[in-house]
């Protein structure tokens, strides 16, 4: 896809990982703060970050996205080692994390930022997401999965203060772990 000069935020990430051998994958299941906590706990993920992605707006705020003029989602973005972590475990945490049927809300969370969607980084990524849409939709049955399988979009890095929120404490202060394997509950609190 080629750069699109006069809208960054419609052009493909061009984000790369940080050492050879890793590779990106960004997912939006609602709140981002959670579904981080749950990514940062998998062994083989080296690094996430959370912020906006798949929106018109170039260098998006929080407060811009929460207004519902962007079309972006909240995502995470996920670096990983895949000869620890193949794309198939992250794929299988991604459907873990939230209700795939629901448009554009988890829980009490509502609006566009909150859609559900798999922004893949090359076709492997693609064609693995694609079919754990269908083998997902079958184990549902009659319930339709209103997932998004995109490329992903320029992503912006969120306000530092939601990077590894729920780890630091969110709101309230009571700080979760991101111990690799850790399967306390996750707690999420503004």
């Amino acid at each position: 896809m080629a750069a699109n000069s006069s809208n960054p935020s419609l052009d493909r990430d061009p984000a790369r990982p940080e050492h050879p051998g890793l590779e990106l994958a960004q997912f939006g299941a609602g709140c981002f703060w959670g579904v981080e906590l749950a990514f940062q706990r998998l062994a083989g993920v080296v690094k996430t970050e959370v912020g906006f992605s798949q929106g018109h707006v170039p260098d998006p705020t929080y407060k811009l996205v929460c207004s519902g003029k962007t079309n972006h989602v909240e995502v995470v973005r996920v670096q990983f080692d895949p000869n620890v972590c193949p794309y198939s475990n992250l794929l299988a945490l991604f459907w873990s994390r939230h209700d795939p049927t629901s448009l554009n809300r988890q829980g009490g969370d509502v609006g566009t930022q909150y859609r559900s969607g798999i922004y893949y980084y090359n076709e492997e990524q693609e064609s693995l997401a694609n079919k754990s849409l269908e083998a997902k939709q079958r184990e549902l049955n009659d319930k339709k999965i209103v997932t998004e399988i995109l490329p992903a979009k320029r992503f912006y890095r969120a306000e530092e203060y939601h990077q590894q929120y729920l780890e630091k404490g969110g709101g309230s202060g009571l700080k979760q772990s991101a111990e690799k394997g850790c399967t306390d509950p996750i707690r999420c609190y503004g």
